[in-house]
């Protein structure tokens, strides 16, 4: 009879492994552990968490990774977003500090539609633990003002508004692959200012994350893979200002094949978490 539940059983087990939900693989497409990500991390300054905003395995890792971040660091840790703009800090400090119900918080700011399920685990555990979280963003209808008009569009803001983003004058270097390949996109889609729109945001997030910065804090940035995939985005603009600063980056993609890293995906990350295309979505 045991010898029978053994045939049963092995086939099905044998099975299941051949099924994994995500790899994680490093820079240069090597497999390796969650342990070795998770030490990576703990040594940074800056970690860049990039993910697919609808990828259930992104989000459930950028939980995972917070906690395993915060028995290390505890109250040094810092939260950075780019689902929260700037303009939303004071209603996100109020919700931290417990001045606030959670239905106000919802009422008061413009969540993302997938918040609930993907973003408040995050937040509410940074609630209940006292770390401080960072609205990086800029406001989205001043980037979608630079989208449409130009950054003289931007000239006519106040002065409280424009120190709630990048300086008007930063800088583009549009030789950058991702920025390229923005180029290319808005282009072929008739125009825009696609480019600077999305550098806007870049430079805005790295703004605000140096300004969080403390001695001796460690910062977790939760943002879409896009934005620091190839050290470019929002690192670019951090490297500008502080050249050696220690960080790492870890990105999200989808592939037929989980257990074969697909070269195209070499060097996006210092780890490149690896999901099936089948993989449910949150929203």
């Amino acid at each position: 009879m045991k010898f029978l539940f053994l045939l049963l059983i092995i086939p099905f087990f044998s099975f299941s492994q051949t099924k994994p939900a995500y790899l994680i693989y490093n820079s240069k497409g090597k497999q390796v552990s969650y342990a070795k990500m998770k030490k990576a991390c703990t040594q940074a300054e800056i970690t860049f968490f990039g993910e697919y905003h609808d990828n259930p395995i992104s989000h459930w890792l950028s939980y995972e990774l917070l906690v395993d971040l915060y028995q290390v660091h505890q109250q040094k840790l810092i939260l950075g977003f780019e689902m929260f703009e700037q303009d939303q800090q004071e209603i996100l400090n109020r919700y931290l500090e417990g001045k606030i119900p959670v239905n106000k918080l919802k009422d008061s700011l413009r969540l993302w539609p997938n918040y609930e399920t993907d973003y408040q685990p995050l937040v509410d555990f940074a609630q209940k633990n006292q770390l401080e979280c960072i609205a990086s963003n800029v406001e989205r209808k001043y980037a979608s003002l630079l989208f449409k008009k130009g950054r003289a569009a931007l000239d006519t803001l106040s002065s409280k508004i424009k120190e709630q983003m990048a300086p008007i004058d930063f800088p583009i270097d549009s030789t950058l692959s991702q920025y390229a390949a923005l180029n290319a996109m808005a282009a072929h889609m008739g125009g825009g200012n696609m480019l600077a729109s999305q550098a806007f945001k870049d430079a805005t997030m790295a703004k605000f994350i140096l300004k969080s910065l403390k001695k001796d804090s460690k910062f977790l940035h939760f943002n879409g893979a896009y934005h620091s995939d190839y050290q470019q985005g929002i690192l670019w603009y951090l490297h500008q200002t502080v050249p050696g600063i220690k960080s790492v980056t870890i990105s999200t993609v989808t592939q037929v094949d989980i257990e074969k890293f697909d070269k195209e995906n070499i060097g996006k990350a210092d780890f490149i978490i690896c999901v099936p295309e089948t993989m449910t979505r949150t929203h």
